[in-house]
Formats: C-alpha cells, sequence, structure tokens
C-alpha cells in the first residue's frame, strides 16, 4: 500500500491512514453488507520492515478480477467543489445527479499537504474557547487556487468530498490566503479527529499499488455452503412433516404458505443480489423458524376459539387471527429491530445474516398472515372435526 522510498509518516500515522483507507475500501465493496468482504491491514513482522503495511481484500462470490481491481484499486479521491444553485434542502445527493448539484473547483487532495486537529483559544469567528477545529494546509498550487475559490464564494458552502461522499460542507467566510484554513463547525473531538482523518486519506502522496491477486478455489465454501443448503432442506421437510402431522389440514396450509415464503424471499435474494454464504444462509433458516412460528400461534389461537364453541369454523378463523396478530406483530417488530441493530453496528459478516434475517422477518409476518389466512377461508370444512382432525394432544 505504499513505497518505502516516499514514507514520510511515523509508524502511528501509518497505522491510521492505513485504517482510514480500510474504511473506504469496504464501504466500497459492502454497499449492501450481503458479499461478506474481508478487508483487513496485514503489518510487517520482526523480521521485516514494521512500517511494511499491506490492504488484504477478500471478496467471496466475485469471479470477475478486473472487476474488482477497478472497484478497489484506484487511490480515494478527495475532492472541493461548490454547491450549483439550483440546489435546494431537499435535494438528495446520488451519483447520477453529483455533476449536476455540485461544481468542481478543481481543488482535489493532490493539492493538500495535511489536516491537523487542534483545539482553538478563542475568540474570533465565533469559535469557542478549546473548541476541536481541523487546520488544513494546502501546496502552493493548492493555496493560490483556493484563495481565488474563497474570494469569489464568500458566504457560500464549499463541499469536502472524499471517495464520492460528502464529509463537510463548512462555510465560506472570508477570502482565505496563504495556503492554510480552519474549518470549525462544533465539531465534538471524534468528529474532528474522523474528517482529518478522511482529509489526509484523501491526501495521500502515493496510489494504491496493485501487489497481487489470486483466486481461490471454491471447495470450502462450496462445501460449507452446501452442508447449509442441506440442512435447511432437512429442517424444512421436518417441520412439514410436525405441522402436518399436529395440524392436518391447517398443517397443510402452512406448508403451502411456507412453500410461497421460500420462494418469494429466494426471488428477492436474485434481486438484490444476496451472496448466500454460511451467515446468511444461517439469517435465511432462522427467519423460516420465525414463518413457522406464526402459523402456530395462529392454529393455537384457531383451536381456542372451537374449544370456546365458536358455532361456525370460519368465524373462528377469522377471531384466531385476529387474536394472534399482536402476539405475531410484536414478536415480529422485536426481532426486525435486532436485525437492523445488528446491520447497523456489525462487521461485513454480521450484517449480511442480519440481512437475509430482517427480510425473511417481514416477508414471513406478511406470508403468515395474509397467504395463509387466504386459504384457510377458501378450503375450510364445515364441521370442526374435519378442520383439525384427531392431531396430538
Amino acid at each position: 500500500a505504499h513505497d518505502q522510498k516516499t514514507i514520510r509518516y511515523q509508524n502511528t500515522e501509518i497505522k491510521e491512514l492505513m485504517t482510514a483507507l480500510r474504511d473506504v475500501i469496504e464501504r466500497r465493496v459492502n454497499l449492501f453488507g450481503v458479499g461478506e468482504p474481508l478487508v483487513q491491514v496485514e503489518e510487517g513482522g520482526i523480521i521485516g520492515n514494521l512500517n511494511d503495511q499491506r490492504l488484504v481484500v477478500e471478496l467471496p462470490g466475485v469471479t470477475d478480477i478486473n472487476e474488482a481491481v477497478a472497484l478497489i484499486g484506484k487511490t480515494p479521491l478527495l475532492e472541493f467543489r461548490l454547491f450549483s444553485e439550483n440546489i435546494t434542502a431537499e435535494t438528495i445527493i446520488t451519483p447520477e445527479n453529483f455533476d449536476e448539484f455540485l461544481i468542481s473547483t478543481g481543488l482535489t487532495g493532490r493539492m493538500v499537504k495535511k489536516a491537523t486537529l487542534q483545539f482553538s483559544q478563542g475568540g474570533g469567528s465565533g469559535v469557542g474557547f478549546n473548541e476541536p477545529t481541523v487546520a488544513l494546509e494546502f501546496n502552493k498550487e493548492g493555496a493560490d487556487l483556493f484563495q481565488e475559490i474563497t474570494r469569489n464564494n464568500i458566504d457560500s458552502p464549499l463541499a469536502i468530498i472524499l471517495d464520492g461522499a460528502v464529509i463537510s460542507a463548512p462555510i465560506i467566510n472570508d477570502e482565505i490566503s496563504g495556503g492554510s484554513a480552519v474549518i470549525s463547525g462544533n465539531f465534538d473531538p471524534e468528529e474532528a479527529k474522523i474528517l482529518v482523518r478522511d482529509l489526509n486519506l484523501g491526501a495521500l502522496p502515493v496510489p494504491i499499488e496493485l501487489i497481487s491477486t489470486q483466486s481461490i478455489g471454491p471447495s470450502l465454501g462450496t462445501a460449507t455452503t452446501e452442508a447449509g443448503v442441506r440442512a435447511g432442506i432437512l429442517g424444512i421437510i421436518l417441520v412439514a412433516i410436525y405441522m402436518l402431522f399436529w395440524y392436518r389440514l391447517p398443517g397443510l396450509v402452512a406448508v403451502l404458505s411456507l412453500s410461497i415464503y421460500i420462494a418469494l424471499m429466494l426471488l428477492i435474494f436474485k434481486f438484490v443480489p444476496v451472496t448466500l454464504t454460511a451467515a446468511g444462509i444461517a439469517g435465511f433458516i432462522l427467519s423460516v423458524g420465525m414463518a413457522v412460528d406464526a402459523n402456530v400461534l395462529i392454529f393455537e389461537r384457531l383451536k381456542e376459539e372451537l374449544a370456546e364453541g365458536t358455532p361456525s369454523v370460519e368465524e373462528a378463523m377469522r377471531n384466531g387471527f385476529k387474536r394472534a396478530w399482536l402476539s405475531i406483530r410484536d414478536s415480529n417488530i422485536s426481532s426486525i429491530i435486532t436485525a437492523i441493530i445488528l446491520f447497523w453496528f456489525g462487521t461485513s459478516l454480521i450484517k449480511g445474516f442480519a440481512l437475509t434475517f430482517g427480510i425473511g422477518v417481514i416477508i414471513s409476518m406478511l406470508t403468515a398472515i395474509s397467504i395463509s389466512r387466504t386459504l384457510l377461508l377458501a378450503i375450510a370444512p364445515v364441521k370442526v372435526n374435519k378442520l383439525f382432525g384427531v392431531g396430538l394432544k
């Protein structure tokens, strides 16, 4: 990730830059968190150079090496842009309208010498005492261009963009000469530190250099995936047998509903797309269990309605679904909240599990309530004893 001849950083600074680089690369390859990429920093050993650090990226499911290199092999781009006049507070900036709402100034990370974290001594520009600020220093070319930009755009925001994402948009208060600027904005120390890190990342004096690529055979991953698929199929078959044996006709409806649920899930996985690794399969199988659990709640409430002497099977079904809905709703909402938390704070491996589990819970709730209810009402017998048969007690 660097050329030893051009190292100008201390060992601790290299570690911070490599950590920032890892975060940017992981964001590039893990947009939805479903591919479970592994992005890690590999440090030099005792025998080798301790400053020799490399970034190792593993991408499960990616077969096109050239595509992978194009995705992760470019230096993170830092640039400074002005907002266009037609942008509003409701405007959402996307890759498609990036050039429409953000005007290029020609000022890029190539012209940035360094960014540092400072604490103000109070006074001037409304900056409080000991408030974290970010000091930015440009080279001669950048200083001249920055002075021109600030002179012509006083009271306008200047967007600081790293790798296509706006990381800050400070307001230009005055014309700034000399190549030094200070960014303030009620930062807490951690926010300011992250901004400094990102600015220095975009200002790296050397590009990312591809050292080697390697295609790893799929034998281990294939074996793990096949084992997970076999376990899932066996589990679904056993659950289907149990539901048929215990609930008879409603059990058959549950099996049909479960089949539709599985088909919908696989269709969604195809369109997202989702790479079904071991963690993804685990989340999918767990969501199948949630789908079955919803049907069990519905059938038990239905049996209670019939035991209380509800005269009509159809009326018992409607009451059973109505009573079961509250329990199904609450349990599924808690599971969805858990999936969101895991996806938001988890690593790429956890995100893959959380996404498949969260999607599965939402679809299972809809299929249990809508599909199972529709099928049961469509084939409901007139006599109660024809509904559950003998069953088990």
